[in-house]
């Protein structure tokens, strides 16, 4: 739905393009998730606009790249003290526009800033290294280096489940790099990228480094992708539009970080209650809409029947309701287009043979945590990412029968084990296929440092702080002939 007009009731935001923040008359509402009440307004980007930013995204490549590191760390460390300064209003944004509790809210808000913390350090280590070229035969005359060139233009475009940190691992790191960036936040959430780039631009980054698209793309097209003049896409989303935007890209470069199915194997010589606990919170953070949330867990035989108790408890106790309340557990689905495809998803599950333990039903704007019991070898396992508080158990009776089903899907992201054997840690560790093996974690633990991203349908490339600037980044080798 588009707004024919300004709608002064709400808070508009326009598109940042070159040095002037731009208003368009066709405006596109945001949605408090939760009450359904139109919060926000951001303008809707035409052909036109996009073009004018890869303009100025020409110029501002020039100008990061001729920022000094030290120039690129003083401004990401000024973002991160006024976000600090900020941390409230920008928790409440993340509340407003999108499906995070206040808690979890706070706590994406305590991540940017160590996300832009690292960016920061890491802006100063954009470091090559010498290259011995006398050490072969013909090189002895030769001394050289290899240095990170800045990749240029990224388009990057980010999703709704976390409107702020997933940005800031966006622009970060192209930011330290020495880039220009262009950013398409998510239409869902849009205001959590556009207040975190005035934060930028407040902090003294240059004008044309950064660019702000939004708006829906069927009034643009693909031009963020495809136009010559970007030099990487970077992508955090669906696996089914990442297969899009990697067919239209060409020959340049794209990082993705895509859908999953994450597995969780629970072996028989562990905690069953805390572990019962951690699957738990794995599943329902961000009320399931989270790439690395528990999906599947395959549990021993002799242990089964403990922890599916456990695990329906636990599920039962979760607490829905408005995501402002301090004791609300679990918040809403992004809309409501977003539970029926989750509501189909548990339908085809049920239909090919699993059953639902407990949850399964719509509250408010919400759907209740849901288990579903199924077989680990049924032909159904894993193929499918359910984009909500929803998740599978299974009984094995091994940790091979676990790896198994583990790997039998399509995707690859995060994977954890539990168990107390280290033997069977260093096993799962070496044959689960994925970008990320959690031993006595859920599968939805990570840090803004490490690298990240999947194999198989998961993704392509990886981010983290100092990965995603190495994927921002071209090597360029530099050779001295002192003949």
């Amino acid at each position: 739905m588009i707004i024919d007009l300004l709608d002064k009731k709400v808070n508009t935001k326009g598109m940042l393009i070159g040095e002037s923040w731009v208003d368009t008359p066709m405006q596109l509402p945001v949605f408090n998730p939760f009450s359904g009440n139109h919060v926000y307004s951001i303008s809707c980007a035409e052909e036109e606009h996009v073009y004018k930013a890869l303009e100025s995204a020409e110029k501002g490549k020039i100008i990061s790249k001729n920022l000094s590191p030290l120039d690129r760390s003083e401004i990401i460390n000024k973002v991160v003290n006024l976000l600090k300064e900020r941390k409230e209003e920008f928790t409440k944004v993340i509340v407003n526009e999108g499906v995070k509790t206040k808690r979890e809210a706070g706590k994406e808000v305590d991540r940017c800033i160590n996300t832009l913390t690292l960016c920061g350090e890491e802006a100063k280590r954009v470091i090559g290294e010498t290259v011995p070229f006398a050490a072969f035969e013909g090189g002895s005359s030769k001394k050289g280096h290899y240095v990170y060139d800045p990749i240029g233009i990224i388009t990057a475009i980010t999703p709704f489940n976390d409107p702020l940190n997933l940005v800031a691992h966006k622009l970060g790191p192209a930011i330290a790099a020495g880039n220009a960036v262009i950013l398409k936040p998510s239409d869902f959430t849009p205001i959590s990228g556009i207040k975190l780039g005035e934060l930028f631009l407040e902090a003294g980054l240059p004008y044309h480094i950064l660019n702000i698209i939004t708006g829906p793309i069927d009034n643009f097209g693909d031009i963020l992708v495809t136009d010559s003049r970007i030099d990487m896409v970077s992508f955090t989303g669906g696996s089914k539009s990442g297969e899009v935007i990697a067919k239209a890209a060409g020959v340049k470069k794209i990082g993705m970080e895509l859908g999953s199915s994450s597995p969780v194997i629970v072996m028989n010589d562990v905690d069953v209650e805390a572990v019962a606990k951690n699957c738990i919170g794995g599943m329902v953070w961000a009320a399931g809409q989270n790439c690395v949330g528990v999906k599947r867990m395959y549990v021993h035989d002799t242990i089964y029947d403990s922890f599916k108790e456990k695990i329906i408890n636990l599920s039962k106790a979760v607490k829905l309701g408005n995501p402002e309340d301090d004791s609300t557990d679990m918040g809403p689905i992004i809309n409501q287009e977003a539970i029926s495809e989750i509501e189909r998803s548990i339908e085809n599950l049920v239909k090919g043979g699993y059953k639902v333990l407990c949850g399964g039903k719509r509250v408010g704007n919400g759907i209740e945590p849901t288990i579903i019991e199924g077989d680990f070898d049924n032909k159904l396992n894993g193929k499918e990412e359910i984009f909500g508080p929803v998740a599978t158990i299974s009984r094995v009776n091994s940790l091979e029968e676990g790896i198994i089903a583990s790997n039998d899907s399509p995707y690859g992201l995060h994977a954890g084990i539990f168990t107390n054997n280290i033997e069977h840690a260093f096993k799962a560790s070496n044959e689960l296929q994925c970008g990320g093996v959690m031993i006595n974690d859920s599968s939805d633990y990570r840090i803004d440092m490490m690298p990240f991203g999947g194999v198989k349908k998961s993704g392509i490339g990886r981010e983290g702080v100092r990965s995603a600037i190495r994927e921002m980044s071209s090597t360029k080798i530099i050779c001295f002939n002192l003949k």
